[in-house]
C-alpha cells in the first residue's frame, strides 16, 4: 500500500486525490487542510481515507507528500518536514505556481537526501475548493516536474507513475526557467489584465454604462483578472526578480510605442503590429516543437437553443474526447463563435468531418 499525504484539499489538491483514488490500486491517502469542514466532506465523499491530525504527525508514515498549499505555506512544511525522520524512500512534491523559492526552502531535506521535486499543474478553473475537485482537471495540460539537482531519475520517474492517472503532460525544467515562463506566461498577463480592468474602471467612472460596450476582445483579455485575489498576491511576493524583469521590458517596449506615436512614426508602428501578428500567428501546435500542444477547431454557433448542445452531442456520440470548450462572442448581438479543444490532431481532423458533414459551419481551425 502507498501512503499518501495530500495537505492542502482546495481544488488542486483535491482533484489529485481524485484522481489517484479512481486511478492508482492500492493507495492511502490522508488529507490535511486548514478547512476542517473541506475536510469533513472529503472523507464523507471518499476523497480522502483518513483526516490528518497534522503534518508533523503523519509525514513520518509516508510514502508520498504533496502540498497543495500557497507558495510561502509549502515553504514553511518544506521547513518542517527537514525537522522530521522521514521513510527513507519518500518523494515530497508540490503543486505551487512558484518554484525558486520552493527549491530554495527545499535545500535542507535536499541535503538529508530526501527526494523533492517540485511541481506545478497548469490547470484551474473559476470554481474553488474541495468541493469544485474534478479528477480530469490535469488531462492534457501541462505539469511542471522540478527535481532538485541530485534527485535520481528512477524517482522522477515514480512520481511521474504515481500521477499518471492525471493524464496531464510532464514537462521537466530547471527552477529559474519555470519561474521564468510562467512570470511571461501567466503572471504578468494577469497583472496586465488586472490593470486594464482597474484602469477602464477609473476612465468610466462618471460613465456607468460604457463598460456595456465591452465586447469580445476587452472580455477575452480581462477574463483573467476575475481570479483568486489572495492567490496572486503571493504569487507575485514568491516570483517577484523574474515579474520586475519582464515588466521593465513592457515598459520599454510601450515607451517606444509611445514615441513613435509623438513622432508619427508610421513606420516604426507597423513595425510594431507586424510583428506582433506575424508572431501571434505562428503559434499553433504544428509548430510547437517537442512540446505537446493543442489543437483547436472553431465553429460559429447561431444565437437560439440548443444549438451548443448540437455541437457537444455529435462528438459525444462519436466519444471524442474535448480538453476544453468555451464561446468566443467577438461581437455584441452576433453569432457567438465556439472554440473546441482537442489534445490530438487526428481528434481535431475527425471532429472536422464529423461537424462539416452536419452542416455546422467551421471558421477555421488551428
Amino acid at each position: 500500500m502507498t501512503t499518501v499525504i495530500i495537505e492542502g484539499l482546495g481544488l488542486i489538491g483535491g482533484s489529485l486525490a481524485l484522481a489517484l483514488k479512481q486511478e492508482v490500486a492500492d493507495t492511502y491517502l490522508i488529507g490535511l487542510d486548514q478547512n476542517l469542514s473541506s475536510l469533513r466532506f472529503a472523507k464523507q465523499a471518499g476523497i480522502i481515507d483518513e483526516i490528518g491530525t497534522g503534518l508533523a504527525a503523519v509525514a513520518p508514515q509516508a510514502d508520498v507528500i504533496i502540498l497543495a498549499t500557497p507558495v510561502e505555506k509549502i515553504a514553511a512544511s518544506l521547513r518542517l518536514l527537514a525537522t522530521l525522520t522521514l521513510k527513507p524512500n519518500v518523494i515530497i512534491t508540490d503543486t505551487g505556481s512558484t518554484k525558486q523559492v520552493v527549491m530554495a526552502a527545499a535545500a535542507p531535506l535536499l541535503t538529508q537526501g530526501v527526494t523533492v521535486i517540485g511541481g506545478h499543474p497548469m490547470a484551474g478553473s473559476h470554481k474553488s475548493g474541495v468541493h469544485a475537485a474534478n479528477a480530469d482537471l490535469f488531462r492534457s495540460a501541462y505539469y511542471f516536474l522540478v527535481p532538485g539537482q541530485q534527485t535520481a531519475p528512477l524517482q522522477v520517474a515514480r512520481l511521474q507513475r504515481l500521477l499518471a492517472g492525471t493524464n496531464a503532460k510532464f514537462l521537466q525544467v530547471e527552477p529559474t526557467e519555470h519561474d521564468h515562463i510562467v512570470g511571461m506566461l501567466s503572471h504578468v498577463p494577469h497583472m496586465l489584465a488586472a490593470t486594464l480592468v482597474n484602469e477602464t474602471t477609473q476612465q468610466f467612472k462618471d460613465s456607468p454604462t460604457a463598460l456595456r460596450l465591452a465586447a469580445g476582445g476587452f472580455r477575452d483579455m480581462t477574463r483573467i483578472a476575475s481570479s483568486d485575489p489572495q492567490m496572486w498576491a503571493d504569487i507575485l511576493l514568491t516570483n517577484t526578480a523574474p515579474i520586475q524583469q519582464i515588466l521593465h521590458r513592457y515598459i520599454g517596449d510601450l515607451t517606444d510605442l509611445e514615441q513613435a506615436m509623438t513622432a508619427r512614426d508610421q513606420t516604426a508602428l507597423l513595425d510594431f503590429f507586424n510583428q506582433a501578428k506575424v508572431t501571434r500567428d505562428a503559434i499553433n501546435p504544428q509548430k510547437a516543437g517537442a512540446i505537446p500542444g493543442f489543437f483547436d477547431v472553431f465553429v460559429d454557433i447561431p444565437d437560439r437553443t440548443g444549438a451548443i448542445a448540437e455541437v457537444t452531442t455529435i462528438l459525444a456520440q462519436a466519444e471524442i474526447q474535448l480538453v476544453n470548450i468555451q464561446v468566443l462572442e467577438t461581437r455584441e448581438e452576433l453569432n457567438g463563435i465556439l472554440q473546441i479543444t482537442f489534445a490530438s490532431e487526428a481528434a481535431q481532423q475527425q471532429a472536422q468531418q464529423l461537424l462539416a458533414a452536419q452542416q455546422i459551419n467551421i471558421l477555421r481551425r488551428a
